[in-house]
């Protein structure tokens, strides 16, 4: 590994599992002290474990200000000053727009979209007092596109990335950069969505994504990695998407037809 985060702190929500845990272990393979935070404290604890002494584990419900604020206390104390915020923590629900109740559009929003909000509020006064971070937000091509059946989680992750553009104004004289990934059908338990019971998710991500597969949730952590580093020092308030090309254009599956 190069060191391409090298001495930096890193906090990273949702990381127990899928994308969260692929970037974890990244971010300390490539030289990051990183605070692990989840709800599925097992994991998390296990994760921070086999990780070593440049991790650590604490729980965290991105919805809850409070515990947004015990976490921060966490990493400053173990690490020191975090400079790197990976809101990488989200639901999905599967229910259209007839059948969902308040409360399952709520709770969608509030840890997708919400818990976005008090991350970032959370971590820039202390990232402007190091004088320099870097947040990445983890949106969706469903934060690109609707979907069916979704409405709670593609609002919220448009909103992800409106949230994105505004904190980079705002935070750009403070050296402080912020840009989503936006990952298309990546191979994590988000997949097994009880909604989602008897749709062949990776069947339909073969024919919609012209790379002809899923993504794995290392290659949306290489994304995730570039972002948070130096190397990308001059970007901020953009999507990186990483979808094997599914929004690029009419898809693989409409290609087929019109060339046949």
């Amino acid at each position: 590994m190069s060191g391409r985060v090298e001495d930096k702190v890193a906090l990273i929500t949702g990381a127990a599992r899928g994308m969260g845990a692929a970037t974890a272990r990244l971010f300390v393979a490539e030289g990051a002290r990183v605070l692990l935070t989840d709800v599925v404290d097992d994991e998390g604890l296990a994760l921070a474990a086999e990780l070593g002494d440049r991790a650590a584990y604490t729980h965290l419900d991105v919805t809850d200000e409070s515990q947004w604020e015990a976490a921060l206390s966490v990493a400053e104390e173990r690490f020191g000053a975090v400079t790197v915020l990976v809101n990488n923590a989200g639901i999905l629900r599967a229910i259209p727009l007839t059948a969902m109740s308040l409360e399952e559009y709520q709770s969608v929003v509030d840890v997708n979209q919400t818990g976005v909000f008090l991350g970032m509020k959370t971590v820039v006064p202390g990232m402007a007092v190091a004088g320099a971070g870097s947040i990445v937000n983890v949106s969706s091509i469903d934060g690109l596109q609707g979907s069916p059946a979704l409405l709670a989680y593609v609002a919220a992750k448009f909103a992800v990335r409106g949230m994105t553009r505004v904190a980079a104004l705002e935070l750009a004289g403070m050296n402080i950069r912020v840009n989503t990934v936006c990952p298309g059908a990546t191979r994590t338990r988000m997949m097994d969505c009880p909604d989602m019971a008897g749709i062949d998710i990776e069947a339909l991500s073969n024919r919609m994504a012209p790379l002809g597969r899923m993504g794995e949730a290392h290659e949306v952590a290489d994304a995730i990695l570039y972002l948070a580093s130096d190397a990308a020092g001059y970007i901020t308030g953009t999507d990186l998407t990483v979808d094997g090309g599914t929004t690029a254009g009419v898809g693989v599956e409409m290609f087929s037809q019109i060339t046949a």
